[in-house]
């Protein structure tokens, strides 16, 4: 989101004196009119900046947080390779999600539609999506109708490729000065806290966002979309920034606030709920950025062999800062860059030890379980979602209301057979 042009509060850009004169690549410079950037283009662009900087004898840092980008950068094959069908070349990767769409119609058509049709063709990715989860369902049928090959045949061939790798070519024990520029050597910050405390910050840092103006953007943003459909141009409003948390959320406020239709008292009740929602939204991609680190990037790591460079920063006490994340990463990166061993990434601290340790990589992120919750009608696809969903207050909630609404049931039976016995006697 930081990529787009203008909107420095929404998307919580790095401000000038932030940046202490430090160079910092891909910032602001896609405008709202341009195409949504696609995982594919960020990967060439960003990796071509990666070039010119080491060019330079200067030392990359790739900064979060999209961490389905990022690991694009760290991890081979991270992402599906577009080959035809046959003749193994290339998809052209220049082409716009406008001219993907006019090619097949059916990738801007309903979600429906679109897992309709890949359950046709390659009911194994169908089954790993929400069947709401748009953006995924549509880059699995993507993939099949530009290259020919189902997604999850083509995720299998790469994943038997790195265990080849891994076979034939074990990893050796030698220094990392000599890797320390090349992309197979990160070395990895997690700066971390616990959730009570980060739920507090960010939120807070929501009412700081208002504060600096995050409604003047919201508005900005709001007059282009208006004046683009006056002008008979429809704007994707289900990629890029239009996604962004911070703009959706106050859609329903800024309609009304268009209109003149609702009483100073009612306005003032959207923007509260708009508040809230942004705050919720917010704490919930916090908690999707710590599983996709758990569950994804963690094992992808480990498959490298260099899940050992992933270390863990306590940031869950700001007054700590300097001690607990500032100092121990600027210490082991100074070991890093000078090829020294560097120390287990489980002795920092209580809390690396106890997420580092080695039972979070046991858990297999790709296996696939597909419940629905005919209590809640809610489906999930994962074991890690599943377990969420039984913990969640809805669910709670619901299931006890059910217990309730059962012993009823079984009272007025029981009622019901005293009163047949009692007119028979």
């Amino acid at each position: 989101m930081q990529m787009y042009e203008g909107l420095p509060i929404i998307t919580n850009k790095a401000t000038f004196e932030e940046q202490q004169g430090i160079p910092h690549h891909l910032l602001g410079f896609v405008g709202l009119n341009e195409e949504p950037w696609r995982v594919g283009l960020y990967k060439e662009k960003a990796s071509q900046i990666i070039h010119e900087i080491r060019e330079r004898g200067r030392l990359p840092i790739v900064v979060g947080g999209t961490h389905y980008y990022i690991q694009s950068l760290l991890i081979k094959d991270s992402l599906v390779t577009q080959q035809a069908e046959g003749n193994g070349e290339e998809v052209p990767t220049g082409l716009t999600n406008q001219e993907i769409d006019q090619s097949f119609p059916i990738l801007a058509g309903p979600t429906s539609e679109m897992i309709q049709k890949l359950r046709e063709v390659d009911p194994i990715m169908a089954d790993h999506w929400h069947p709401n989860d748009r953006r995924k369902i549509r880059r699995s049928l993507e993939i099949f109708l530009l290259t020919g090959k189902k997604a999850s045949d083509i995720y299998d061939a790469q994943k038997e490729e790195r265990l080849q790798r891994k076979t034939i070519d074990p990893p050796e024990e030698k220094p990392v000065a000599s890797e320390t520029h090349e992309v197979g050597s990160p070395l990895l910050f997690w700066v971390h806290s616990e959730p009570e405390a980060l739920k507090k910050r960010l939120d807070s840092r929501i009412l700081k966002m208002i504060e600096n103006g995050l409604l003047d953007e919201v508005r900005s943003m709001d007059k282009f979309l208006r004046d683009r459909l006056d002008n008979g141009i429809e704007v994707d409003r289900t990629r890029g920034i239009w996604v962004s948390i911070g703009y959706k959320e106050y859609e329903q406020y800024l309609d009304a606030l268009a209109t003149s239709s609702k009483s100073p008292s009612e306005l003032s009740t959207l923007f509260a709920q708009a508040v809230e929602q942004m705050q919720a939204a917010t704490r919930q991609y916090a908690r999707r950025q710590t599983r996709w680190i758990r569950l994804k990037l963690m094992p992808a790591l480990s498959e490298e062999n260099v899940v050992e460079k992933l270390y863990l920063l306590d940031g869950t006490n700001l007054e700590d800062w300097k001690t607990s994340v500032l100092k121990p990463a600027l210490d082991l990166t100074e070991l890093f860059l000078s090829g020294e061993q560097l120390p287990a990434a489980t002795t920092l601290s209580d809390t690396a030890k106890e997420i580092l340790g080695g039972e979070s990589l046991n858990i297999n992120p790709t296996t696939q379980i597909r419940r629905e919750c005919e209590l809640c009608h809610t489906i999930v696809v994962t074991e890690d979602q599943w377990q969420s969903h039984l913990k969640s207050r809805a669910h709670r909630r619901l299931t006890k209301k059910g217990l309730k609404d059962m012993r009823k049931g079984n009272f007025a039976q029981e009622s019901s057979i005293a009163s047949v016995a009692e007119e028979t006697a």
